[in-house]
């Protein structure tokens, strides 16, 4: 029971891992950047959702907000902060975006306050008795669902779609995609909305889960999530799951049985570290 327990929290902390790290894997994958800043759109929809639900009642009405205003807010990002620098060596890029995510965790403080906001009454709460005898919150559940259609979904279009195959044509030769017709801006446009618009749902989805929203809150999950995409293989959105699922189940366990040495935060960068000596292309990089 205890092992069951164990894994099923470790899936549904994985999940919120692989939206948070998947708009990171799609950036890289097109640009080769690594985009730090993308924390500052998690948490921008943290901050929407329990705003939005808190003013109209409406759930649904706090995530559409949150993933739109999110996915603007990215295309917002690369053209004023990355098009720029896209001549220049990859650090130039990181740098930036560093300084970028600083200055929004500051204007969220500013905007908000240091003590953070809460939902007024927290959908989705209720407890839900699963197979085995497992509780799991509504939230939790559904969660875990949309992590799946999301990266199902993904999948399906970045290798059956014109859409899709243009993404891949413009990572491999810009140049030449762009003598086919295919028109780059757009393409990376599409690209940072749909990632920004994914940082923007797993936000709402952490503040449901933690009724709390707050500056940093995008301070750890955007740090894991580029080990993730590291750990799951370089652009690569079917390892970023896989990735995602293993480090929230070892979380998970280590909690219990490393808790006294180590705290969860810990005994997931140790693990990180752990497998990236032994395997530094990534768990499921492909050749």
């Amino acid at each position: 029971m205890l092992f069951l327990e164990l894994t099923a929290q470790g899936l549904v902390q994985g999940s919120i891992y692989a939206l948070v790290a998947l708009g990171l894997t799609l950036v890289y994958g097109l640009l080769r950047i690594l985009h730090v800043a993308h924390a500052a759109l998690f948490t921008l929809g943290g901050y929407l959702g329990v705003m939005v639900t808190n003013a109209s009642g409406s759930l649904a009405l706090g995530f559409a907000v949150a993933m739109i205003v999110a996915g603007i807010a990215g295309i917002a990002m690369y053209r004023l902060c990355y098009e720029p620098m896209l001549k220049q060596p990859p650090f130039v890029a990181l740098i930036a975006s560093i300084g970028l995510y600083i200055a929004f965790e500051e204007l969220f403080r500013i905007l908000f306050g240091a003590s953070g906001l809460s939902y007024q009454a927290p959908p989705l709460q209720q407890q839900v008795s699963l197979f085995g005898g497992l509780q799991f919150k509504q939230a939790e559940i559904l969660v875990m669902v949309s992590t799946a259609a999301i990266i199902g979904l993904l999948g399906y279009l970045q290798t059956r779609t014109r859409v899709g195959v243009a993404c891949q044509a413009t990572v491999s030769d810009p140049q030449m995609a762009e003598s086919f017709g295919i028109r780059l801006r757009q393409v990376r446009d599409l690209n940072f909305f749909v990632g920004s618009a994914l940082a923007g749902f797993a936000g709402v989805w952490v503040a449901l889960l933690n009724n709390l929203v707050e500056p940093t809150m995008g301070s750890v999950p955007s740090y894991k999530g580029l080990a993730i995409i590291v750990l799951g293989g370089m652009g690569s959105v079917r390892g970023t799951l896989l990735a995602a699922l293993v480090l929230g189940v070892v979380e998970s366990f280590g909690t219990i049985y490393l808790g006294k040495l180590l705290d969860r935060n810990a005994i997931a960068f140790a693990f990180l570290i752990a497998v990236l000596m032994l395997r530094p292309q990534g768990l499921f990089a492909r050749s």
